[in-house]
């Protein structure tokens, strides 16, 4: 089915035979991890081991083979750009890798990518302001956002959206995963969010969830991811079908730790979505992305299609 995918981490998509080639060992998580900083810490290990142009480069045309083989047709892909060019002493280098790389796959597997430019909650401001000069350097570069560890309030980088958005960026903040409603407020507000990366928790607050509603601003659900980061007991018990119910903006996503295809799959087992159902969350992928009006019609008239099929 045709899709777009507006939630996964580039770092946390690396193949495993990449990472073996790399001189690490991939990551294999047979429990839920117990904290966010396990899960953090984890994932670091797999960033520590891209150290040079040709890593970056292939990791984002691996990226683009592997998205184009299970449908996706346009993806935003969040890139720590800033990070790994302060731990190798090579602002720009990490961010061109990529960037070329992912020209290269869309080159060669028909595939629409776009970037979004993150950063962790926890690091100085300062990095966030290089971010923002990267990302006004790319075109490629559709926005930037915070992530990381919720219980870093956004607050201190508010003074980083306003030329943002004058700069002609979107701003796209993970909330409500880690934390509670105030952090998705939060990021609506102080944050100038227009989508909200997870968004799980909103229920518990039925003025955001109306709020949400009105302004109709995406959610960027990661079911098998907050399943894997123990916020959620299991795939059955997942919110995915009651924020629906609710009348949110649902997308699917994954987070980088697993495939699209395989969530899809798994929203039809686990919570019975049948073809119409799981055609609509593919729109609301495409309308809720930042992609040109033009891909998103041709997008939407593939999904009609893949329907009527």
């Amino acid at each position: 089915m045709p899709k777009a995918h507006l939630h996964t981490h580039l770092e946390s998509t690396v193949r495993p035979a990449t990472i073996r080639e790399l001189g690490g060992e991939p990551p294999v998580q047979d429990r839920p991890f117990t904290d966010f900083r396990e899960f953090a810490d984890q994932r670091a290990e797999v960033r520590a081991l891209l150290r040079d142009y040709e890593h970056f480069r292939r990791i984002a045309e691996e990226f683009c083979q592997d998205e184009a083989a299970q449908g996706v047709r346009y993806a935003e892909v969040t890139f720590t750009a800033a990070a790994h060019g302060e731990r190798l002493g090579d602002p720009d280098m990490p961010l061109e890798a990529v960037l070329e790389g992912l020209a290269a796959g869309a080159e060669r597997y028909g595939i629409q990518t776009r970037v979004i430019l993150d950063h962790s909650r926890r690091r100085p401001v300062e990095r966030l302001w290089h971010s923002l000069k990267l990302a006004t350097r790319h075109p490629q570069v559709i926005a930037i956002g915070l992530a990381g560890d919720e219980a870093y309030p956004a607050a201190p980088f508010a003074e980083v959206f306003r030329p943002a958005r004058e700069a002609g960026l979107h701003l796209v903040h993970h909330a409500g995963e880690t934390a509670g409603p105030a952090s998705v407020w939060e990021a609506l507000t102080v944050g100038q969010a227009e989508r909200i990366g997870h968004g799980i928790r909103v229920l518990e607050d039925p003025d955001l969830v109306t709020e949400l509603r009105r302004r109709r601003v995406p959610l960027e659900v990661c079911p098998s991811s907050n399943v894997l980061l123990g916020l959620v007991p299991s795939l059955a018990e997942h919110p995915l079908p009651r924020l629906i119910e609710a009348g949110l903006t649902v997308t699917v996503n994954t987070d980088g730790e697993t495939s699209l295809a395989a969530e899809y799959q798994r929203a039809r087992e686990v919570f019975g979505c049948s073809d119409a159902e799981l055609a609509n969350l593919a729109r609301a992928s495409v309308e809720g992305s930042f992609a040109p009006a033009e891909s998103k019609a041709r997008i939407g008239a593939e999904i009609d299609r893949w329907l009527s099929g």
